[in-house]
Parts: structure tokens; sequence; C-alpha cells
């Protein structure tokens, strides 16, 4: 069976009408960079998401650094985040002159352990980056109330995670920033990069607009040194015309993932999904914990089912970070996770036959 990991193009030729009239509707008006597809895009996910203002910048990463940027954090601060997660959430503090200092996951959830957060608290730690993973929440009440107690500033790494929510809330409102991406491969993507960051702070928005900018507000005068990271607009008209079916395409994934919850759930070499209570989950990957991973991941290639390992290995033993003196061993379940994950299709447009197939092989597998 011919089954893609991800088929963007099967999503594409469903609204293919609607997306080619917002792309002609950008270049016959030829306005290109912060125009009215931004500011409209910026309005509508920040009310989808139950925050004030949005922010278009170009990636999910240049999400994070502005955010950081926007708070003034850079040499000689800490900031406390997971090593189970894609680089960029650390690369961005780093890349500020910051020290990521990684505090190890819950392995139910794969997301920041709570509990272990207080252990990782110096003089000069500034920000906590809680990463929802795979497009479920962290725990956030306990770390706001952490940040509360020491001053601390939250910024939401919810790349994987819009719509997911958290006792009611949705991801990118409860920190004082809320980051997502719009690469392709996201639940909402674009056809390229892109990124917002969501607050409910109108200092904070107004600086986040400044910065993203080369630190402009009037042409030609900068206030401070900025990026140059602004969303474009044939990009703000094509995730606003995808933002009318998020909703769908979300409740489709989760009516994906209970099917595969239900054909895996007796199978005792692997654990589908975890879910808090308190949680919706959106499903960006749907990943397993799998006995002898490698071994499956192999059998399923064999038998055309393509998957995706997320993450490989955690940040704190990558080449990049060997400079913060890591070692094996320090973050354990970040460590197993890393060699148990195994991620399986979904998407929207998945059907029951591509299903059956995926289930169908991992069984053959274990049997």
């Amino acid at each position: 069976m011919n089954m893609p990991l991800l088929d963007l193009t099967k999503q594409y030729h469903a609204i293919k009408e609607e997306i080619d009239q917002a792309v002609i509707r950008v270049l016959e008006k030829g306005s290109f960079i912060l125009g009215e597809e931004v500011q409209l895009l910026e309005e509508e996910v920040a009310s989808l998401c139950g925050s004030t203002y949005g922010i278009g910048v170009n990636s999910g990463t240049d999400a994070l650094l502005l955010s950081l940027m926007a708070y003034g954090i850079g040499n000689g601060d800490e900031v406390i985040t997971t090593p189970f997660t894609f680089i960029a959430t650390a690369e961005v503090v780093a890349l500020l002159g910051a020290k990521p200092v990684f505090v190890d996951i819950d392995p139910k959830t794969f997301n920041i352990d709570v509990q272990k957060i207080d252990a990782a608290i110096t003089t000069k730690t500034k920000a906590i980056i809680p990463v929802h993973l795979y497009g479920q929440m962290a725990d956030m009440d306990p770390i706001m109330d952490i940040a509360k107690k020491h001053n601390f500033v939250v910024i939401e790494d919810a790349a994987q995670a819009i719509l997911s929510e958290y006792k009611g809330k949705c991801a990118g409102s409860i920190g004082h920033t809320g980051c997502f991406s719009f690469f392709p491969a996201k639940n909402l993507g674009a056809y390229g990069d892109g990124g917002m960051i969501l607050t409910a702070d109108k200092e904070t928005a107004e600086r986040l607009k400044m910065l993203r900018n080369h630190g402009s507000r009037i042409k030609y005068h900068h206030s401070a040194i900025g990026c140059n990271s602004r969303l474009d607009e044939i990009q703000a008209a094509v995730l606003r015309v995808k933002l009318r079916y998020i909703q769908k395409w979300t409740e489709s994934r989760r009516q994906i993932a209970e099917r595969y919850n239900e054909s895996l759930k007796d199978i005792v070499s692997l654990a589908t999904p975890f879910k808090e209570e308190w949680n919706t989950c959106v499903y960006n990957q749907y990943t397993l914990r799998v006995q002898s991973r490698d071994r499956l991941q192999k059998h399923l290639t064999d038998n055309g089912i393509p998957t995706a390992i997320h993450y490989p290995m955690p940040l704190h033993l990558q080449e990049a970070f060997s400079y913060l003196g890591y070692k094996q061993g320090d973050f354990p379940e970040s460590e197993k996770a890393s060699s148990d994950v195994i991620s399986l299709p979904i998407y929207p447009e998945l059907i029951d036959e591509q299903r059956s197939a995926v289930v169908a092989a991992i069984k053959s597998f274990n049997s």
C-alpha cells in the first residue's frame, strides 16, 4: 500500500480552490510583507487560542528566540527546559548566550517533570520553557506557580500543540508567551516556514512586533537590535484558509488516535499514548513506546509502513551541547524515551484501510 507518513498533497487537493484563490488574492494586491493577511491571521489565531495578541514571525524557532529577547534574557542567564524535544527549544537559549538547564521528563507524557524543576533552579534562572510534546500540554499549573514564586518568565513551546487544552485553557494562552510553528508538517502548516507568538500583554506584543522587524517601529528608526522575522502575506493567506478547517482536522486526528488505541491496546510489548485526564491532545504525532523499537521499525519499513522517531537522541547528549557538561545517565527517562519511541502515520486524510494496514503490520511483528 502506498502510504506516506504525512500526506500534504491530499490535504491541498481537498481545499485547492480556496488555497489558490487566497494566493492569487495576495499576488494581485502586490503587498507581500506584514500586510492585511498577516494582521487578520494574528487576530484569528489569538482569538481561537484564547489569547489577546498574535505576532506573526517566520518560524517557530524565531517565536521562541524573540520571546526570550523580549524579556531581555541573554548572557549569564539560565533557562530551564526539557532535553527531550527538537533542538530549537534549547538552541535559541544558547544563541542568546544564556545557558539551557535541562530537567528530565515524565515517562508517561514525555513532557517536563514538574516535580524536578525546583532542583534545577539557581540564582541565574530567568525563564522556563515547557514543551507541549506530541500535542499534549505540560502540567502548567505547578509551572506557573513556580514562575510566580521566583518571578520567572514562562515561554510555552506549543509548536506541536495548537488547539490542545489544559484544564480548559488552550496551548499558548497560559504562559507569558506561547510559541507556535507553522512548519508544513504541523497540524496547522504553511507551505513554507512560519510561526506565531501569542501574549496577553500589550507592551510585550509591541516589543515583539518591533523585534521581528529589525528593532524598528518607524521605518529607518531602530530602538533595539532585532531580527528579520516577518511572516509573509502568502503564507498568512494560506494559513487563514487552513484555519477554517483546523478544528475539524483536529477532531479527525483524535478519532484516528482512538482507533489506533483500541486496535493496539492488547499488545503487551508496546504502550499507546498516555493522556492526562485534564488534557485534550491534538496528536501532532501518534507516538508509541515499544520494546525492540529498531527491529519493529525495520519490520514496518519492510512492509511499506512509514514511521518516524521523535527524537532519537536527547539534547544533553548532542554534540552541539557537549559544552554544558552533561553525560549519559543524567536524564534517564529522556534517554529511555529516545530508545523506545516510534511515531505512526497520522493525519486527517488517513483512511481506515491505511490505518488497518499499519495495525496489521505491527501485529504480525508481535505474533
